[in-house]
């Protein structure tokens, strides 16, 4: 999807809920991606970090521009993950893969890459283009934003081709209750002109949820995939893709031959091999109150080619049955957020960073200077 523009944004710099904040609509502020993070983080094995500020009684869960934040990882628990390859190495003992290339390509950052353009391809792709994308109330913050800072340059605004697009509001309880909210895009359609060459914004909608949690009002900004009509009634749906890269390294059965008949198979492999992603995507499905979760299996077209992909099938789930399948307890979920919140109420007004050990499953908290990390924000301005 060449032309298509996705936006990683973080808390802080979301206009809306920058407004939220300033209406007090929350104490605690934050986005599926990070939430979904610490709520799977007992299933993590690779390090991160989350930075969390406290100003005027209000908690910001953040992220580092500069990490690898959103970026998706490929067989992290797996008993043998993928390790990294010093370049020029060759593999003697398959003639098929002399090229040194074919061995880098599976390392763990090559494989990540690969596997969060898989999920931005695949999330447009199932979309239908026979028919016009839904609108929503407001416009896309983060494409408008895009669009003023061009046109400040004199430049082309980057979506304005996708139209007005806006999100749905809910929040409260244990599914939400209504709550005004802005941004994004529903994707009922993948099609869109193209101007000038412009990227056009990715069909996402941004719907922004508050959730009661004790004492806390959280409010998070998630995303919704698409819509999907079954037997006349409209369902709201995120879309996530499972990616095959080489079974025979992957230590999990060969996809092709056990996709039709053995499917259980295919998920239970992965579940043991990508629990700490499953688990994400499913935490920011029900944050997002997504009635369904459209899982993709996708695999090279060639074990050697890593930018040639087909799909193999998809399967849908309804993401709370779903989260009892892979052993996911969603009041343990809940339960990490509201200990990090009711941990960080105590504290002083400040910046601290959660900060998952590299070596122990253990996770550190550390208070920092109030301008860590701006520097890296500057020399990304």
């Amino acid at each position: 999807m060449e032309n298509v523009e996705f936006y990683y944004v973080t808390t802080t710099d979301d206009p809306a809920i920058e407004k939220f904040a300033e209406e007090g609509v929350g104490t605690v502020y934050g986005t599926d991606a990070i939430f979904s993070l610490l709520m799977a983080s007992p299933r993590s094995v690779y390090p991160w970090d989350v930075v969390v500020q406290k100003v005027d009684g209000a908690l910001v869960f953040d992220k580092r521009d500069t990490a690898a934040f959103d970026f998706l990882t490929v067989s992290e628990t797996s008993h043998e993950p993928p390790h990294e390859v010093p370049p020029g190495t060759f593999d003697d003992d398959d003639p098929a893969r002399k090229d040194p290339k074919n061995l880098e390509i599976n390392s763990p950052d090559k494989l990540s890459i690969e596997a969060t353009m898989i999920n931005q391809n695949f999330s447009q792709q199932i979309l239908r283009t026979d028919v016009p994308r839904r609108k929503l109330e407001l416009p896309n913050p983060f494409a408008e934003a895009n669009a003023r800072a061009a046109a400040a340059e004199g430049s082309s605004s980057p979506g304005a081709s996708a139209g007005g697009a806006a999100t749905t509001t809910t929040g409260g309880g244990d599914d939400g209750a209504e709550a005004t909210a802005a941004g994004g895009e529903a994707g009922a359609s993948a099609a869109a002109a193209k101007t000038g060459g412009s990227p056009r914004p990715a069909a996402v909608a941004y719907r922004y949820r508050k959730f009661q949690l004790g004492d806390h009002a959280i409010v998070a900004r998630t995303e919704l995939h698409g819509l999907v009509e079954k037997r006349g009634d409209e369902f709201k749906m995120t879309a996530y893709a499972l990616n095959e890269w080489d079974s025979r390294l992957a230590g999990g059965v060969d996809w092709r031959q056990k996709i039709d008949q053995q499917r259980g198979a295919v998920l239970a492999t992965e579940l043991k091999n990508n629990s700490c992603k499953l688990a994400r995507w499913t935490a920011q499905s029900i944050l997002a109150g997504a009635d369904q979760m459209k899982l993709g299996y996708v695999s090279r077209v060639a074990r050697a080619n890593p930018y040639e992909h087909v799909i193999l099938g998809t399967q849908f789930y309804k993401p709370r049955e779903f989260a009892t399948q892979i052993t996911l307890n969603v009041n343990n979920m809940w339960g990490i957020i509201k200990m990090y919140c009711d941990l960080f109420f105590k504290q002083p007004d400040g910046k601290y960073v959660i900060a998952r050990d590299a070596n122990k499953p253990i996770v550190r908290i550390y208070k920092v200077p109030p301008n860590t990390f701006e520097d890296d924000d500057d020399d990304d301005d």
